[in-house]
């Protein structure tokens, strides 16, 4: 599978404008064998800094055994869709590359395991869906063989795109992208359940018709 693929299919994806605002996302991890090892639920922070060209995103994790992990990242966007991210326990530097509705890119993590800390090397694909749903899926690996995958879906909530359209100052009928159409769609919806609606007796009176009507018949 190459990122090349992906060219054309849509809703576009851009890291920065979608995980800008608040992001909730729950993942579990299956083993080489397909045995569950750990769910979990994760809330981002996303802040995009336009002037630098660079998201940062504050990641708090809950696992289901009741513990918690957090981590933040700093991603930077280069031509051409590609991208560069760095966080306090990745090895280096993750590289990658958006285009159409996937983003891929490739890692190594410094894992707590058993006492010690291994790196495990993470290629991590991400695929935008209708509605603003994103479905992610790495396959992680040790020493060049695999041993397990992460499987995570990303939501945003209403409440969120709100954030991300004052955040930005950009009224919703001109933000761009998938998120701003989420938020269009929903204020949509909302005006239209807002509306008042006409009682039966109101809407007997408008058809009655008036006695030049009458006169002219």
């Amino acid at each position: 599978m190459r990122i090349e693929d992906f060219r054309n299919q849509t809703p576009r994806f851009a890291p920065e404008d979608y995980f800008s605002g608040q992001t909730r996302a729950w993942g579990l991890f299956l083993d080489r064998f397909g045995g569950l090892r750990r769910q979990f639920v994760v809330d981002i922070a996303g802040t995009w800094d336009a002037g630098s060209s660079r998201l940062t995103l504050d990641e708090s994790f809950r696992y289901e055994d009741g513990s918690t992990e957090t981590r933040t990242w700093t991603l930077r966007r280069h031509e051409g869709g590609r991208y560069e991210g760095w966080a306090g326990d990745v090895i280096g530097t993750a590289r990658g590359r958006c285009l159409g509705n996937a983003f891929h890119w490739r890692y190594m993590l410094a894992v707590p395991m058993g006492g010690r800390t291994v790196r495990l090397a993470f290629d991590d694909w991400m695929f935008l869906q209708p509605g603003g749903v994103l479905l992610n899926r790495a396959t992680v690996s040790k020493w060049g063989l695999d041993v397990g995958t992460v499987s995570i879906a990303y939501s945003k909530t209403a409440e969120a795109d709100a954030e991300i359209a004052a955040a930005t100052g950009v009224a919703a009928t001109q933000a761009q992208g998938p998120v701003a159409d989420t938020l269009r769609t929903r204020r949509s919806a909302a005006e239209r359940n807002a509306a008042p609606a006409r009682s039966p007796a109101a809407s007997r009176r408008g058809r009655r018709r008036r006695p030049s009507d009458r006169r002219g018949r």
